[in-house]
C-alpha cells in the first residue's frame, strides 16, 4: 500500500531549507518530520517553528530516525555530497540541492553509490519543475519556434563583500558559477544538451581569495548551436533568458529560473507577432519538484525520469570544464 503522506527531512537549516518547509505545507500529502543542523538550538527551533517531531544537532543522527520517508539536503555546498551518502547508505530517498557536488568526481561517487543501494537520489534543480519552464519545453518540441539554435541566460545580484560568507568564502562552497551560473548552464543542458568538454569556453573575475565573483561562459555544440550564460555575485542583472529558435523565440521573463510567465515570439518574414502566457502559482515554487519527488518514491523509481543522475552527472562534467577554463577547479574532491 502506497503511503498517503510522505515524512521528510532536512539536513542543514538555512535560508533554502526555510523556503522549501514553507512550501511542503502547500502540499496535504507532505509533512515535515524531522530536522537536523551542526547545532541543536537550531534544530529544535526549526522544528518548533514547522511542527517536525524529531530535531538533531548532528547531521548523521537524522539517518536514524524513525518514519522517515525522503531526506532534502541543504546544507552548505561542500557537505551535499556528503550529506546525500548518510541518507543513501541508510536506504532513505534524498534530494538534493544544487550543486549536486563541489566537482564531477563526487557527483560521480555518490551517483554510483545511489545506483549500488538501488535508492531514489535526484538533484534539486527546482528550475526543471516550474510550470513555465515546462510550457516552454512543450513548445520547442511542437516546434512553435522552428529548430533551437542559441540559449541566452544570465544571473546576477550585487552583494556585499564578505570574505567569511558563505558566498565567497572558499571553504563554504563560494563563487558565482557553482551558486547560480549553474542555472544559466542548466538551462543549456535542458535544452541543447551536454556540450562537449572542447566546446567550453569561460572567463571569470576573481576576489582576492580566488573565488569567482563573475563569471562568463560560452557552449559550442558539433551542429554550431550555442549557449551563453553569465553570474555575478557583484552586478545586478536582469535574470532573463532567451530560446533563439530559426522561426522564433521564447523569453522567460526575470526571474526566469523561476518565472511565471514567458513570451513567444514567431516570425513570418519582418513581421513578428508575440504571445504572453502566464503560470502563476503561489509559495517559493519549491513544491513542484517536491511534488514530483514524492510521485517517484511512490511509483518506486531509484531515479526521476525528469532529472535523470546521468543528467546531473553531465552537467557536473560542464561544471568542472567551465572552471578550468577560467584557471578556478582544485583538484576533485572525492569521498570515501
Amino acid at each position: 500500500m502506497k503511503k498517503t503522506v510522505i515524512n521528510w527531512g532536512i539536513i542543514g537549516l538555512g535560508k533554502i531549507a526555510r523556503k522549501f518547509a514553507e512550501d511542503l505545507q502547500r502540499l496535504p500529502d507532505a509533512r515535515l518530520h524531522a530536522v537536523a543542523s551542526t547545532s541543536p538550538e537550531r534544530a529544535q527551533a526549526f522544528a518548533a517553528e514547522f511542527g517536525a517531531q524529531h530535531a538533531f544537532g548532528a547531521y548523521q543522527d537524522i539517518a536514524d530516525c524513525p518514519g522517515l520517508d525522503a531526506l532534502y539536503v541543504a546544507t552548505p555546498h561542500p557537505q551535499h555530497a556528503e550529506c546525500a551518502q548518510i541518507a543513501l547508505d541508510a536506504g532513505i530517498p534524498v534530494l538534493v540541492e544544487k550543486p549536486f557536488a563541489m566537482h564531477a568526481a563526487a557527483a560521480a561517487q555518490t551517483a554510483a553509490r545511489a545506483r549500488e543501494k538501488q535508492t531514489l537520489l535526484m538533484e534539486a534543480l527546482w528550475t526543471r519543475f516550474i510550470p513555465a519552464t515546462n510550457q516552454a519545453l512543450n513548445l520547442i518540441q511542437q516546434g512553435a519556434i522552428g529548430a533551437v539554435h542559441t540559449v541566452k541566460a544570465d544571473f546576477g545580484f550585487n552583494t556585499p563583500y564578505d570574505p567569511q560568507s558563505r558566498l565567497f568564502n572558499p571553504a563554504l562552497g563560494g563563487g558565482a558559477l557553482l551558486d547560480i551560473g549553474i542555472y544559466p548552464a542548466f538551462l543549456a543542458h535542458l535544452i541543447l544538451g551536454a556540450p562537449p568538454a572542447s566546446g567550453v569556453q569561460s572567463a571569470a573575475v576573481f576576489t582576492p581569495e580566488g573565488v569567482d565573483a563573475s563569471c562568463a561562459f560560452t557552449f559550442r555544440y558539433p551542429d554550431n548551436r550555442l549557449a551563453l550564460g553569465y553570474a555575478a555575485l557583484n552586478a545586478h542583472t536582469p535574470v532573463e533568458a532567451w530560446i533563439f529558435g530559426t522561426e522564433g523565440h521564447i523569453y522567460l521573463h526575470p526571474r526566469w529560473h523561476h518565472t511565471q510567465k514567458l513570451t513567444v515570439a514567431r516570425y513570418e518574414g519582418k513581421q513578428q507577432t508575440l504571445q504572453t502566457l502566464e503560470y502563476p502559482y503561489e509559495g517559493w515554487g519549491y513544491h513542484f519538484e517536491a511534488a514530483h519527488f514524492m510521485e517517484c518514491i511512490r511509483a518506486g523509481l531509484q531515479e526521476s525520469p525528469l532529472l535523470p543522475l546521468d543528467f546531473t552527472l553531465a552537467l557536473s562534467q560542464t561544471l568542472d570544464a567551465v572552471q578550468r577554463g577560467f584557471g578556478a577547479i582544485n583538484n576533485p574532491d572525492t569521498l570515501s
